[in-house]
């Protein structure tokens, strides 16, 4: 009887102490990913360590112990690449890499890629372009930020101002757009108030002014805009006011090019 009892204790242990994925976490869905030993709702028997166990509620009783949940880590952004063309309205790119892939239901990657509308203000000889007449051309203010703050010659440039429009009509297509460097389109509402940043270097030395922005311009004035990347997100809008700094919330505040 005692031998007995020895026994049972030892074999009751063994199975409760045992580690069922302990070297065998899976990925994915794999039928190959077992042992038999207690699962999740304490029932002894063949359990998985895949990451499908999951869902199928069949996993063993060590899974989250022995495969934690690793989400995925990039790096940081690279530099923005360079506009291309010459004197015309462009976007530019930056990426970032994987340090780590998400494994056993881990939270996955965000978007690798990042793009912006730019603009080359300069031909091929180095001259500044001219000013020509059209729709104010803007892009989200978070793809101004890395913007030069001096000329090619290291003076520093004009600081630039703020000018703030009420929109007034806006295309459909720009809540259909749903990419990382377009879904700041989706904010620019009708009946709303937006802030369009005037800064270098859309803004050149000698100007004062950007593209569009209507300063000459009268408040009863219907004023067009375009969004940069995607010309067929454009509308109106009539300006309210000129300031020194942008004052909107930031999912309403954008930057002429």
């Amino acid at each position: 009887l005692t031998c007995l009892l020895l026994t049972v204790c030892t074999l009751s242990k063994s199975l409760l102490v045992s580690g069922g994925c302990l070297g065998r976490c899976c990925q994915g869905r794999d039928l190959d990913c077992f042992t038999t030993d207690w699962r999740m709702d304490r029932v002894y028997g063949t359990c998985y360590c895949d990451q499908a166990c999951l869902q199928t509620k069949d996993c063993c009783f060590d899974y989250f112990t022995e495969c934690p949940a690793r989400n995925c880590i990039v790096s940081e952004w690279s530099f923005w690449s360079g506009c291309a063309g010459t004197c015309t309205t462009s976007f530019r790119a930056r990426v970032r890499e994987v340090a780590q892939r998400p494994s056993h239901s881990g939270a996955p990657c965000p978007s690798l890629e990042q793009r912006s509308g730019c603009r080359v203000y300069t031909d091929f000889w180095g001259r500044n372009c001219e000013h020509s007449s059209g729709p104010a051309v803007i892009t989200s203010m978070a793809f101004g930020k890395a913007r030069p703050k001096h000329d090619h010659y290291g003076n520093p440039l004009n600081p630039g101002f703020c000018m703030e429009f009420t929109v007034e009509s806006r295309t459909s297509h720009c809540s259909l757009v749903n990419q990382p460097h377009t879904r700041w389109m989706r904010y620019i509402t009708e009946g709303f108030v937006v802030c369009v940043a005037c800064e270098p270097p859309a803004m050149p030395n000698e100007g004062g002014s950007c593209r569009g922005d209507g300063r000459e311009s009268d408040q009863d004035t219907l004023l067009h805009w375009q969004a940069a990347v995607n010309h067929q997100c454009s509308g109106t809008w009539r300006k309210i006011r000129k300031t020194r700094q942008c004052n909107c919330p930031p999912q309403h505040s954008f930057v002429f090019i």
